[in-house]
């Protein structure tokens, strides 16, 4: 089910200075390690504003966490926080700048180092994240599940995807998602993550 994005905003909110919380930042060392100005953060974490996917990468990457983990907090809010997540508590969020829809599949809370992500890609759209400092290895695969999308990796390392295709990547430069068809793509994103080992 589609949350409004007031709701969105505020569940966003309440996690991102959550997280921030957890983590011992203030504003300014959030806004250092994401790229993503003082006042953009402060607007965020006040629920006033409605941000974009890329935004929401770099303050994941910021915060030390992958982009699905931003939403854990809604989808736990509406679920019962055990190993299944029942299609109607699954979360959808769409992007304000390019529409592309994307839904949290995984179960929310369960301590396991893998995330699972359905998106619905407009015609024509595209999106590019930029690199981030992330305190983990992270691992992505794209399937793509119906239409074709175009993948830039870095400067020059480019994939045509068509249905049934895998790609798999690392999050360790900048990434480009092209869907170049007239009609939507639907793919699905499974994303693993590798922390250093504590001392």
């Amino acid at each position: 089910m589609e949350k409004e994005p007031s709701d969105l905003n505020q569940f966003i909110a309440q996690r991102v200075r959550d997280l921030r919380a957890a983590r011992g930042l203030s504003l300014d060392e959030l806004a250092r390690k994401s790229g993503v100005s003082r006042s953009m953060i402060s607007l965020i974490e006040r629920g006033e504003s409605s941000p974009s996917a890329v935004v929401l990468d770099k303050l994941a990457g910021g915060l030390g966490v992958t982009l699905p983990s931003l939403f854990d907090g809604v989808a736990t809010a509406r679920a019962a926080g055990g190993p299944l997540a029942r299609r109607e508590d699954q979360i959808q969020w769409r992007d304000p700048v390019s529409g592309y829809v994307r839904r949290n599949v995984s179960p929310p809370g369960v301590p396991q180092p893998l995330q699972i992500v359905e998106v619905q890609f407009p015609p024509g759209a595209r999106v590019a994240f930029e690199t981030v400092d992330r305190n983990a290895l992270v691992h992505q695969q794209i399937w793509v599940l119906d239409g074709a999308l175009d993948i830039t990796l870095g400067e020059e390392e480019r994939y045509e995807l068509r249905k049934g295709d895998c790609l798999a990547m690392v999050l360790d430069r900048p990434i480009m998602f092209h869907n170049p068809m007239q009609k939507p793509t639907r793919y699905a994103v499974v994303i693993v993550s590798q922390y250093p080992a504590r001392r």
